[in-house]
């Protein structure tokens, strides 16, 4: 297997597109999936995402039910869906995504370090792709 895992990545289809088409994309590794107890037909995952110096996915979105959380634990990530403009996030800070929505720049700020999100997902029970292609542009 290519050392950039196939994510949010070839892992259990849980793979980001970008590992696939780009050596400079992140490595993702599964961490956890469960079902939710108290919330029936939703389950719990969670990733570690890799980027190398420089590194980044290219458009995408995420399981149409997928509600995001994602923290920066090393690093810095510059990260924007269609809802507004790129922003920078430093070790220990974190951000949301809302289901649905289209990551358009989700890339490390640096071109000398390498950066680590942690990324839960609250999804449908059923998904199981969690990161799908997306041809187009910024728009």
């Amino acid at each position: 297997m290519r050392p950039v895992a196939f994510f949010l990545f070839g892992l259990l289809a849980l793979a980001p597109p970008a590992a696939a088409h780009d050596a400079s994309g992140p490595q993702v590794t599964l961490l956890s999936r469960a079902e939710i107890p108290n919330l029936p037909g939703k389950s719990l995952v969670s990733v570690l995402v890799v980027y190398p110096p420089g590194g980044k996915s290219p458009p995408h979105r995420h399981a149409a039910s997928g509600f995001i959380y994602a923290y920066v634990l090393a690093g810095a990530m510059r990260s924007a869906t269609d809802a507004g403009a790129a922003e920078l996030f430093r070790a220990g800070q974190s951000w949301f995504e809302p289901p649905g929505a289209r990551h358009v720049v989700s890339e490390n700020a640096s071109d000398t370090e390498p950066a680590r999100l942690l990324a839960i997902f609250v999804v449908d029970s059923s998904e199981t792709l969690l990161t799908l292609p997306d041809a187009g542009e910024r728009e």
